[in-house]
């Protein structure tokens, strides 16, 4: 009787129509995960095998030549007093008559930035002794403060760089660097010196295929390096300084800067 009843169970079960549906799912879900596996194998087909062994590596040089629009200058003021605020104060006030200076030619506010501020202890130490008995060493003494200021300036006007050159050496600023050309829409022209480069490597690559008796396929390595370097001027303060209403107002040529990126790129080849 007993395993009649579980025969009869069985058979019920079976014929239940939801157990039907439920394994109907579970043959459809099976199906999916088993085509989705498939297809992650196709599409990560080129990831799973080795690199590639038929390469050939070629370079490409790109150049673009743009003329500068940006003058960068930069000048330190520097002061000395007993006190720190005395050192300060000194080195205030000539700051502020270069800028005063700058403003009259055209600078504006957004193209002045201090790049360093420091205030240092100047120190008198005693001298070395050379005869026996040595007086008592005393430590060094602090006999007065330094302060010193460094501003860095953008002159868009290139015409008038030479301008500002000569009122900044007027304004008695103990040192003066620059004009250092750059271009401002760096980023586009090297882009395009960038597209340059690939193409001639591209050239290159697909005339060394067809030497070879082989078709270039696809990139499997890239990298690149470039750069340009500005000319750089320093100025002579002392001699701008002089000369009175007569003095002489440099001329800064700005030329030319040349943009130049270079450019390796490997391709496997069939």
């Amino acid at each position: 009787m007993q395993n009649e009843d579980k025969g009869h169970m069985r058979k019920g079960v079976l014929e239940n129509p939801w157990v039907g549906k439920l394994a109907a799912l579970f043959l459809v879900m099976a199906i999916i995960f088993m085509a989705a596996k498939a297809v992650n194998a196709v599409i990560n087909f080129d990831a799973i095998t080795t690199p590639p062994s038929n390469v050939i590596t070629v370079t490409g040089e790109g150049k673009v030549s743009a003329v500068p629009d940006i003058a960068q200058i930069s000048f330190t003021v520097s002061e000395e007093a007993v006190t720190a605020s005395g050192a300060q104060d000194l080195a205030a006030k000539k700051i502020n008559v270069a800028l005063a200076l700058l403003k009259e030619k055209g600078v504006e506010e957004k193209d002045i930035k201090t790049s360093s501020y420091n205030i240092s202890p100047k120190y008198a130490y005693q001298p070395p002794c050379y005869t026996y008995p040595c007086p008592y060493n005393e430590a060094s003494k602090i006999v007065g403060f330094t302060a010193s200021q460094t501003v860095e300036v953008k002159v868009r006007d290139i015409d008038n760089t030479g301008d500002v050159l000569s009122s900044l050496g007027d304004a008695g600023v103990s040192n003066l660097y620059g004009p250092n050309f750059m271009i401002e829409d760096e980023d586009g022209l090297q882009a395009e010196a960038r597209e340059e480069a690939i193409k001639e490597a591209r050239t290159q690559a697909e005339q060394l295929a067809k030497a070879l008796g082989v078709r270039v396929t696809r990139v499997v390595n890239y990298s690149e390096n470039g750069g340009y370097p500005g000319p750089f001027y320093r100025a002579d303060t002392m001699n701008m300084a002089m000369g009175g209403a007569e003095k002489a107002v440099p001329s800064i040529p700005a030329g030319e800067n040349e943009i130049m990126v270079s450019v390796s790129v490997t391709y496997e080849v069939r």
